[in-house]
């Protein structure tokens, strides 16, 4: 079966609290509770397993050499620890985005949010940035797709042009 795929509406609390579906509780339980909330640049908070963010973040050998001499290394490392919070999902279900991420994020407390299954983990999104991500995504892949065509087409175009020479 497939983890962590589709989209939900679902109500964030006053408390900031988000009850997850038990598809993706399910999804969820297959590693454990352990989570990990992390602010994406994009504009919203994922919550990937601990397992994976530990994979998305393991350690270089050479992490504190690195460190000392790349500002552009140190400013991926604060990002990254700055904006990350582990949590655990309730009881309940529900996992709580804390408030300075749900600022981060646009989410409103008591609120309505959309959950995007991302394959890894989920991604909490305020409805409106999430329709206007969609029409980012659709947008580059309607471009991207159009420029494999003509590329496809110019390239039997020229093809046939070197076959008949």
């Amino acid at each position: 079966m497939l983890a962590f795929c589709g989209t939900d509406q679902c109500l964030m609390d006053a408390n900031g609290r988000v009850k997850l579906s038990p598809r993706l509780l399910a999804d969820f339980a297959r590693d454990g509770n352990d989570v990990v909330l992390h602010c994406l640049p994009e504009g919203a908070v994922a919550v990937y397993p601990e397992k994976v963010y530990e994979a998305m973040r393991r350690p270089e050998a050479n992490a504190a050499e690195r460190a000392a001499q790349s500002m552009v290394f140190r400013r991926e490392q604060r990002r990254f620890g700055a904006w990350s919070v582990p949590q655990r999902i309730s009881a309940q279900g529900r996992v709580t985005i804390p408030p300075e991420f749900r600022d981060f994020a646009g989410l409103s407390a008591a609120g309505s949010v959309v959950v995007v299954g991302v394959e890894i983990g989920v991604e909490i999104w305020d409805r409106a940035r999430w329709q206007e991500e969609q029409k980012k995504l659709m947008e580059h892949a309607r471009e991207k797709g159009e420029r494999e065509l003509n590329d496809d087409l110019t390239g039997q175009f020229n093809h046939q042009e070197t076959r008949q020479s």
